[in-house]
């Protein structure tokens, strides 16, 4: 047996060490746990290969060894790796040797990880039981993430099948654990292939700045990054990642998510975008070249109070309703768009396109700057939590033409179980759409600016892509003869009947 690691192998086990916790903690909770230990493992691991590498480079001098690991992008101080605890997993205070290793990491890389382990107690009788059940369940989950005597679970680069496949499997259980937490979902996960959407359609280019302002676990913001391509079509590393979370276990979540996806320059804000932005320079919003978010739909107490004096000045369209904070993001967003150039992909609840009142005034300048540039929207049940159909809106602030593009792209889907999903089919039929620009039937429409004018700035999709289809005209006369046909035989029949009851003695 090969022993590299394949993507659904590391996935099989490490969903399989969720098995500790499953049915005893809540899947919202015990994700952060799975996935801290994945990345303790993948820091093990990968501190292991690198210093083999050097070994073998430097011939075993121990001082060289030391200086080139010192160099590395990340330290692991000694006996702060998973197979140390792995090997005390019987110690009853195994809870307090995780933390005070997580800790120590966190010290030691304080400009990646600073703060990162705060939020996870592995010695927390609340989350994980009495000393008895905690303890049993710590012991599982490190042999969990041992494997097996004959097939120890390696992470180092030089056994995996490919280098992101640890950034891959993240994401991975992010995505399980999504799909099981219900309405909190929405917190930290955006499904990829509307992740992946999103990210064509801001078509993001070498060396630009990318920011989400509510970034989840980052999710969004690597699939972004993750389309930029050279000229030669090779992928780019040529990008800068900006983003913002509200809750402090996501932001934790992103800060790793990050690290793993070798991405670990990001710069992730921990704090609420709307009331105390942190992606600020010279007490002014910093600007970025493209700007995607998933914000949370329909957000009460978002902040409305505050927004007439807020500092930044983003809400002189106007002020959205206090009760649903869509808008105020989406204002932020345009708001720290480039001048001139920035493109902002966000995704909204449908009623964005024709709620009335301030949403309506906010819209209405919003296409007036002819920043507006698509509306599409998507099939419902695409997003775990909720089965509210969702669109995504494009801006830009190149723009030229005055129209705003519509795609109605709600009835073409993948029908699964436990959600619909986009395909790769679906995607590209979406992308070229935008792309080319022109009326398709019962599918796409190009709506001039003084048409949306008309229909009282309501972008309500249907009132642009007519999607109404035709019945088929009816033949009546050809309808009256099959009647007159089916009459003939049931004659025949009632007729036939009634000589079989005469036969047997009934009628007459």
């Amino acid at each position: 047996m090969s022993n590299e690691f394949t993507q659904d192998e590391i996935n099989s086990i490490v969903w399989k060490a969720c098995d500790s916790f499953r049915g005893a903690v809540d899947p919202s909770e015990y994700k952060n746990y799975i996935l801290t230990m994945l990345f303790l493992k993948y820091l093990t691991d990968l501190w292991k290969d690198k210093r083999d590498e050097y070994t073998k480079k430097y011939k075993g001098d121990k001082k060289r060894i030391e200086r080139a690991l010192a160099r590395e992008r990340f330290a692991l101080p000694p006996k702060c790796d998973f197979d140390t605890l792995y090997e005390n997993r019987e110690a009853a205070d195994i809870g307090d040797r995780i933390n005070k290793a997580l800790q120590k990491i966190e010290d030691a890389n304080k400009a990646k990880l600073e703060n990162v382990f705060r939020n996870i107690d592995f010695n927390s009788e609340a989350a994980l039981g009495q000393t008895k059940d905690r303890n049993r369940r710590l012991k599982n989950l490190l042999e969990d993430f041992y494997g097996s005597d004959t097939r120890p679970l390696d992470l180092r680069p030089s056994h995996l099948s490919n280098r992101d496949v640890i950034g891959d499997c993240y994401e991975y259980l992010i995505e399980k654990f999504a799909a099981g937490a219900g309405k909190k979902a929405g917190e930290f996960y955006t499904p990829k292939e509307v992740s992946m959407l999103l990210a064509k359609l801001v078509d993001p280019q070498p060396g630009d700045t990318i920011c989400d302002p509510a970034c989840g676990s980052g999710s969004l913001l690597i699939r972004t990054a993750k389309e930029i391509q050279e000229p030669d079509g090779s992928p780019s590393r040529n990008f800068s990642l900006f983003g913002q979370e509200s809750n402090g276990s996501t932001w934790a979540l992103s800060r790793m998510n990050m690290f793993l996806h070798e991405m670990d320059s990001a710069r992730i804000e921990w704090c609420d975008t709307i009331t105390n932005p942190r992606l600020v320079e010279d007490d002014q919003l910093m600007k970025f070249n493209v700007v995607v978010a998933n914000p949370p739909f329909s957000l009460d107490k978002w902040g409305a109070e505050t927004a007439d004096t807020d500092q930044y000045k983003r809400f002189w369209r106007g002020i959205p309703p206090k009760s649903k904070g869509d808008f105020a993001f989406i204002t932020h967003m345009i708001e720290t768009a480039l001048a001139g150039e920035g493109r902002v992909g966000v995704i909204v609840p449908h009623g964005v396109l024709f709620r009335g009142g301030s949403e309506g005034l906010i819209r209405q300048k919003l296409v007036d700057e002819n920043l507006l540039d698509v509306v599409v929207g998507l099939p419902a049940g695409l997003f775990f939590g909720t089965g509210i159909p969702a669109a995504i809106l494009v801006f830009r602030k190149d723009k030229k033409k005055r129209n705003v593009m519509f795609i109605d792209a709600s009835r073409e889907f993948i029908d699964a179980k436990a959600r619909s999903y986009l395909g790769e089919d679906h995607i590209d039929k979406i992308v070229k759409t935008y792309k080319k620009r022109k009326n398709v039937d019962k599918y796409a429409c190009v709506a001039d600016i003084a048409e949306i004018e008309e229909n009282d700035f309501n972008l309500n999709i249907p009132r642009y892509v007519d999607t109404f289809e035709e019945e088929e005209d009816v033949d009546v006369r050809a309808v009256q003869k099959e009647i007159d046909g089916l009459e003939k035989e049931l004659a025949a029949v009632q007729k036939e009947m009634a000589g079989y009851l005469k036969e047997l003695g009934y009628g007459s």
